[in-house]
C-alpha cells in the first residue's frame, strides 16, 4: 500500500483545519446555504433526505486495517453503526450532523484519509482494479498510476472547476473489474511487441440521462506521456464542455456531439501544446512505485493439503471456495472477495463489527490489504491457501461469508429513495426481494453468473445500463415503477441494455426476474452465461415471457 510522507500528512490536516473554519461559521450563520453548499460539497459534503452524508475517498479501492478500524469508529461514533461501500469505491456515512463533520475529517486524517474531491465539477476517485498487485493477469500494477494522478489531480488549479463531474478508471488486465469503457476516462495497460508499457486511451464513456461506452481515442500511449495527454484531454473538455446545461455537460457529450475522431484530433494538437513539460518525470513516476510497501510472500507451493481437507469435510467451505475465491500470481495463495450482499441485506452495507472483523483478518492473514470493489464487495488480496478455513470461520461468524460473488444475488444497488434527495424510488428494497426469491444456493450456481445492477433515478448510480439485468426505478404519478433492460455489461465487452418494455410496480420485479430465468435456463447452449444467451437470441424471448399476461 501507497505510504503517505509528511507532505501528504500536512495537506490532509490543513485541508481538514480549513473545512473546521468554514463549518464554524456555517453554524453561526455568518455564511448561507447557497454558499455554504459548494465548499461542503468540495469536501464529499451532501445534504440528502433525512440527514448529511459524507462521502469518504478509498483512492483506487485500496486501505489497510488500521484505516478500516477507523472508519468503523466513525461509524460507531457519528453514524448508525455502519458504513456504505459505493461503486467508486468510496464509503458513505449517511446518517451524519454537520457539527461533527470537522472532527470526523480530523479522524480520516489522522489515518492518512479525507474527503476531498469526492464530489463537485472536478477529478473524483480514480478506479483501480481491485486485484492489482494479486493477479497474474495484470501487465503493470495499476494502483501506481493511480495514485500518481490522485496527487496530480488534487488541488489542481486548471481542473477544479470542470463543467462536471470527471471519472477516470484504470485496468491492466484483460478482465475489466473497472466498467472503464463507461468512465469519462478509461485507460486500459497495453505493452507493444519492443516491450514499451504504455495505455488504450477510451474517452467519452458515461451512464445516467444518455448512456455511452467510450470509444478509443488512442489505441497506445507510452506511459512516460500520460499526464501531458490527460491535460490535454481535460483542456479541451473545459474548453468545449457545455457550462449552460448540467444535462448536457459530461465529456461524454462533447464526444459524441464532435464525433470520437475530431475529439481525438483536437487533443492531439492541444498535446502538442503541452509538450513534454506536461509530463511527470521519470523520477517521480520511481518515486511512487517505490512508496507503494513491498508485499512479503512466502515462498509456497501450488497444492494446500489443509484447503483441500477443509473442501472435503465442509460443503459451505466449498461452496464459498468455488463462488468466492480467485486465483493469485503466487502459489500457494488466492485472493478472496468478501460479499456484502447477504441474503436480505442492504447491498454494500457493513457494520462497524463487520469492518473490525475484515481488518482483524487482513492484519492477521491479508498482509494488511483490503480492497474495495467497484461492484460494492471488499477483496483480501493476498490469503494463503492454508489459512483460508480459518478465514472462512471467521467470516461466517461475521455474516460476511455468503458464496454469491458474481451470482444473480451479488446485486449492485444505489440507496435510492431511501436516502437519496435525487430518487424517484426505492432500489434498496428491490434487491433485497430479489436476493430472497433466489436464496436457494443450488439455483444460483446453476443460474450462474448474472449481474443485476439497480438505480433508483435516471442518474445510474447503480450503474443500471449495464447490467446483465439492468432495474431503474420511475416515478409514475407517485408511485415507484420500474424500467428494465437486458444484455448490458460493464466488462471488457462492455454495452448498454436494451429496454425489455413497460415499467413494472414494484411487486411484480422480483417475479419478473425470475420469468427471465427460466427463459435463459430454457434457451441458453452449452455453457452459455445469461449474457450470452440474451445477446445470442435478443430480447423478444424475454419480453414475451414478462409481459404474457397483459396480452
Amino acid at each position: 500500500m501507497y505510504q503517505y510522507d509528511a507532505l501528504d500528512k500536512e495537506f490532509l490536516a490543513d485541508r481538514a483545519t480549513e473545512f473546521r473554519e468554514q463549518v464554524a461559521r456555517r453554524l453561526a450563520g455568518e455564511i448561507t446555504e447557497e454558499q455554504f453548499k459548494p465548499i461542503r460539497l468540495m469536501n464529499g459534503l451532501y445534504l440528502q433526505l433525512h440527514a448529511y452524508m459524507l462521502r469518504v475517498a478509498i483512492p483506487y479501492g485500496s486501505l489497510n486495517p488500521v484505516q478500516m478500524r477507523a472508519l468503523a469508529q466513525i461509524g460507531r461514533k457519528y453514524d448508525k453503526g455502519y458504513g456504505h461501500f459505493t461503486t467508486r469505491q468510496n464509503l458513505q456515512f449517511h446518517w451524519i450532523k454537520l457539527a461533527d463533520t470537522p472532527a470526523i475529517l480530523d479522524d480520516l486524517a489522522a489515518v492518512d484519509m479525507h474527503a476531498i474531491q469526492t464530489s463537485g465539477n472536478c477529478i473524483r476517485n480514480v478506479t483501480a482494479d481491485p486485484y492489482a498487485g494479486a493477479t497474474a493477469e495484470e501487465i503493470d500494477d495499476p494502483r501506481v498510476w493511480s495514485e500518481a494522478i490522485r496527487q496530480w489531480s488534487s488541488l489542481h488549479p486548471e481542473f477544479s472547476f470542470l463543467p462536471r463531474k470527471f471519472k477516470i478508471a484504470i485496468t491492466a488486465s484483460a478482465k475489466d473489474r473497472t466498467a472503464a469503457k463507461v468512465h469519462d476516462i478509461g485507460l486500459m495497460v497495453r505493452r507493444a511487441r519492443d516491450g514499451t508499457l504504455g495505455f488504450e486511451v477510451i474517452v467519452g464513456g458515461g451512464l445516467g440521462r444518455t448512456p455511452y461506452v467510450g470509444p478509443t481515442i488512442k489505441e497506445f500511449l507510452p506511459a512516460n506521456r500520460l499526464f501531458s495527454y490527460l491535460e490535454a484531454v481535460l483542456r479541451v473538455y473545459n474548453r468545449h464542455g457545455r457550462r449552460d446545461n448540467s444535462y448536457k455537460a459530461r465529456i461524454k457529450i462533447l464526444v459524441a456531439a464532435l464525433g470520437a475522431e475530431e475529439f481525438g484530433r483536437q487533443v492531439e494538437a492541444e498535446w502538442e501544446k503541452v509538450g513534454a513539460a506536461g509530463d511527470l518525470p521519470d523520477t517521480e513516476v520511481a518515486r511512487i512505485r517505490g512508496a507503494f510497501a513491498a508485499t512479503a510472500f512466502d515462498t509456497l507451493i501450488n497444492r494446500s493439503e489443509v484447503f483441500e481437507a477443509a473442501k472435503a469435510a465442509d460443503p459451505a467451505f466449498a461452496r464459498w471456495a468455488r463462488n468466492n475465491l480467485r486465483p493469485h500470481k503466487r502459489a500457494g495463495y488466492s485472493i478472496v472477495e468478501i460479499s456484502l450482499k447477504g441474503i436480505g441485506d442492504t447491498p454494500g452495507d457493513a457494520s462497524s463489527d463487520q469492518m473490525d472483523v475484515v481488518a482483524d483478518l487482513a492484519e492477521r492473514y491479508g498482509q494488511n490489504d483490503i480492497r474495495v470493489t467497484h461492484e460494492q464487495n471488499l477483496v483480501l488480496p493476498h490469503v494463503k491457501l492454508d489459512d483460508l478455513a480459518v478465514v472462512h470461520a471467521e467470516l461466517q461468524r461475521a455474516g460476511l461469508a455468503t458464496p454469491n460473488v458474481n451470482l444473480i444475488s451479488d446485486i449492485i444497488a444505489c440507496p435510492g429513495l431511501d436516502y437519496c434527495a435525487l430518487a424517484n424510488a426505492r432500489a434498496i428494497p428491490i434487491a433485497q426481494d430479489i436476493a430472497r426469491k433466489f436464496e436457494n444456493q443450488d439455483r444460483a450456481e446453476l443460474i450462474g453468473e448474472l449481474k443485476i445492477k439497480i438505480s433508483g433515478c435516471i442518474n445510474a448510480c447503480g450503474h443500471h445500463h449495464i447490467g446483465h439485468i439492468g432495474i431503474l426505478g420511475v416515478d409514475k404519478k407517485g408511485e415507484e415503477f420500474y424500467q428494465l433492460t437486458l444484455g448490458g455489461s460493464g466488462a471488457e465487452d462492455a454495452a448498454v441494455g436494451s429496454m425489455l418494455g413497460p415499467a413494472l410496480p414494484a411487486n411484480r420485479v422480483a417475479g419478473a426476474i425470475d420469468v427471465l430465468v427460466d427463459v435463459y435456463l430454457r434457451e441458453r447452449q452449452g455453457e452459455e452465461r445469461f449474457l450470452d444467451t440474451v445477446r445470442r437470441t435478443g430480447v423478444a424471448p424475454f419480453k414475451e415471457a414478462v409481459y404474457a399476461d397483459a396480452h
